[in-house]
């Protein structure tokens, strides 16, 4: 975990661990606040976690608060322990009792003194996937991805509640708007009659309660005095109301965040809501933590370079007190295997130099970035964690499509496999007539012969399938791809899903490119063995103390720090993401770019390639404008 440090001259300890503290500058204003709300900018490395916790003993210690009227919200259970483990060293054992705690942990503290609600009321996230693949069943909707579908209607759910948007007006991302009503009335409906609720409902609920029992609201307003917020910038709609009923009406209202971090939106964050915390709170102090703690002066400048091109933001200008540090490295490779061979050599010789692997990380946009790196890595035998869930290429439903293509090719004629391809694309042949296992094409032609034109298509399929038998695995790809229709099928099927083609096309890019490293289909069958049980280990690893180099998307390397951070693919449609078209989203994917340059202590190193899956590649507009001169 990232450390917020701070120079040793700004305190010093006493008496049983509790101090006598002289501070400086910002974080002094920040700290001796006493009364009415303060908004805290506080940027990367900058000491946030001191600040709250300092401010909370100066409460207590110097203004004589009450420690049981003090509130501190976070939005991570990890953070909020955190910060009071660090708030207990302060103060000494025993230490007094302050409220930490996340959003839903201190909304649902509330709920249960209401309704008398306990754990048992709290839906599973298995049980939330179940009632949505039932809604599912009984809407009749099928999709390919199901498990990708179920988590993403589930996020647009999350997203209704938490912005408090009308039903009748919301767009669904993933499905038509008929369909997304009936899977969202549905659960909802299952989760009443069942007496659940589920994350979102503690938030609304609350809001509800408050809005509606001013006495409830009045008990609540005089149990927590003053209110302290960690990480500001990822508040939503309904958060936000919520915590300013309940601060109302002295708004002792502390509130600590960085809107140039702000990388949430798809989670319901709102940084228009930090930004906008001035106009709520006339009388609001704001004072900025503007020293970074943590990177060199060259990273921090070059940082500081991008993320002034974002127009919503607060203007700031950040500086350290580091030495000036190597230059930021920016290299173009002619294509993501050179890319990755290049940073494997450069991280061996970095061990060779003396650091550990565990003070490097490979940063990338989404989760399917590091497949060629991490196979890379498992050639080299170079230990690496991962710190998200990485999917398996392999598993995707468009490989298990293509792998079964080519089974079914060499003679495989399993129902399980046949079922994969028949409709891919779409050949109109009913699962009525693949009767018996293994699948007979000539039964299939004959429960069809009243129709020539459907005898045709099942015999332009096995014509098809005598021509991927003796192909090497890349150019069978590329005929089923091609020859057979099936990337017109991948676009057909974005369309139903409200996706851009490319997102798919990609999953099928990589696995041609895959397949171009080897010979026959039995060779590449095995490497996608290798592989899958290799992306186990790690993640069984990754849950322990493993060391070695960590490789994560830029949205979980948020509040993380290393010496040396390696960032990926800096290319325009992979960062900025391709799905990023309003000027809303790509600020946030430069938001998200700033957080990932930011992580960085001492090395930086940016790489794009100009050639991916045989086309033309453009570099990020992030690297041209941190490179651009003034």
């Amino acid at each position: 975990m990232a450390e917020n440090r701070t120079p040793a001259s700004l305190f010093h300890w006493e008496d049983n661990m509790k101090q006598q503290v002289t501070y400086e500058g910002a974080q002094k204003e920040a700290i001796l606040h006493r009364d009415g709300p303060m908004l805290v900018l506080a940027g990367p490395g900058s000491g946030k976690t001191f600040t709250i916790t300092h401010r909370v003993c100066h409460l207590i210690e110097e203004y004589h608060v009450d420690p049981s009227r003090i509130l501190v919200i976070t939005f991570t259970k990890a953070a909020a322990t955190e910060m009071k483990e660090r708030f207990d060293a302060l103060m000494g054992d025993p230490a007094p009792f302050v409220s930490f705690g996340t959003f839903h942990a201190i909304f649902f503290r509330i709920l249960k003194f209401a309704y008398r609600y306990d754990a048992r009321n709290i839906i599973r996230e298995d049980q939330k996937t179940r009632f949505v693949k039932e809604e599912m069943d009984r809407c009749s909707v099928e999709v390919e991805d199901e498990g990708d579908f179920i988590a993403s209607i589930l996020s647009e759910i999350s997203s209704v509640k938490g912005d408090m948007i009308s039903l009748d007006h919301y767009y669904s991302k993933n499905c038509s708007e008929e369909i997304f009503k009936q899977l969202y009335l549905g659960y909802e409906d299952r989760l009443r009659k069942a007496n659940l609720i589920d994350f979102d409902d503690m938030l609304v609920m609350c809001h509800e309660l408050f809005t509606q029992r001013k006495d409830i609201l009045a008990a609540w307003q005089r149990k927590y005095q003053y209110i302290l917020v960690d990480e500001f910038q990822d508040i939503n709609r309904v958060q936000y109301e919520i915590v300013r009923m309940l601060a109302a009406p002295e708004d002792n209202l502390f509130i600590v965040g960085d809107d140039d971090q702000s990388i949430y939106r798809f989670r319901g964050a709102k940084p228009e809501i930090m930004l906008g915390f001035e106009k709520d709170y006339k009388n609001a102090k704001k004072v900025l933590l503007n020293i970074n703690f943590r990177s060199t002066r060259d990273i921090v400048e070059t940082a500081g370079k991008l993320i002034a091109h974002n127009e919503m933001r607060f203007q700031k200008k950040i500086v350290t007190d580091k030495g000036s540090g190597k230059p930021v490295v920016t290299r173009l490779w002619k294509d993501p295997q050179e890319e990755t061979m290049e940073i494997v050599e450069e991280i061996l010789n970095y061990g060779k130099a003396g650091y550990a692997l565990s003070d490097i990380a490979v940063l990338y946009r989404t989760n399917l970035g590091p497949r060629l790196l991490i196979e890379k890595f498992m050639e080299y035998n170079v230990p690496f964690i991962t710190r998200d869930s990485v999917p398996n290429l392999y598993d995707h439903w468009i490989a298990q499509n293509l792998v079964s293509y080519m089974k079914t090719a060499q003679g495989d004629r399993q129902r399980a496999n046949v079922l994969q391809i028949i409709n891919r694309p779409n050949r109109y042949i009913s699962r009525d007539s693949l009767e018996g296992n293994p699948v007979n094409f000539e039964s299939v032609k004959s429960f069809y012969q009243d129709r020539s034109f459907m005898v045709e298509r099942v015999e332009q399929l096995e014509y098809d399938l005598r021509m991927l038998k003796n192909m090497a695995p890349v150019a069978a790809v590329n005929y089923i791809r091609k020859a057979i229709g099936y990337d017109d099928y991948l676009r057909e099927y974005a369309q139903y899903r409200r996706m851009k083609p490319e997102e798919l096309l990609e999953v099928a890019d990589q696995l041609s490119e895959s397949a171009a490293g080897f010979q026959s289909f039995d060779q590449w069958l095995v490497h996608m063995k290798e592989y899958g049980e290799e992306l186990n280990n790690r993640a069984k690893s990754g849950q322990t103390k493993a060391e070695g180099v960590a490789l994560m998307t830029m949205h979980s390397s948020k509040g993380l720090e290393y010496k040396i951070v390696y960032i990926l693919d800096a290319n325009e449609g992979v960062t900025p993401h391709q799905k990023a078209v309003l000027p809303a989203d790509l600020e946030e994917e430069r938001r998200m770019f700033y957080v990932a340059m930011t992580r960085a202590k001492e090395r930086l190193h940016v790489n794009y390639v100009q050639e991916r899956y045989g086309k033309k590649q453009d570099v990020s507009r992030f690297v041209r404008e941190y490179l651009e001169k003034n």
